[in-house]
């Protein structure tokens, strides 16, 4: 995807404005649910790592991080699938 990317960047302007809005359409609601996942493991182990380290308790730190994991990981895919519709930087 990557390499995908830089060698788009060496296309026409044309051709690569195509290439976006064919990716930007291909995007489905189920990747938005896979990103919201792998990105809230990663910002619940900062937030309990966090939580441990100001509250000195880990029981209190994991609860913590199980109320932010649900309620973090929701608000994530409203917030991608909004800014899905927006066209502002494409």
């Amino acid at each position: 995807m990557i390499l995908d990317q830089i060698y788009s960047q060496n296309k026409t302007e044309e051709t690569v404005e195509v290439s976006y809005k064919k990716d930007t359409a291909s995007e489905k609601p189920l990747r938005s649910i896979v990103k919201s996942i792998s990105w809230r493991i990663v910002g619940t182990m900062d937030t309990v790592l966090i939580s441990w380290f100001i509250t000195g308790a880990l029981t209190l730190a994991f609860s913590i991080g199980a109320v932010e994991l649900v309620t973090k990981m929701v608000l994530y895919f409203f917030h991608e699938r909004i800014w899905n519709t927006i066209n502002w930087g494409k």
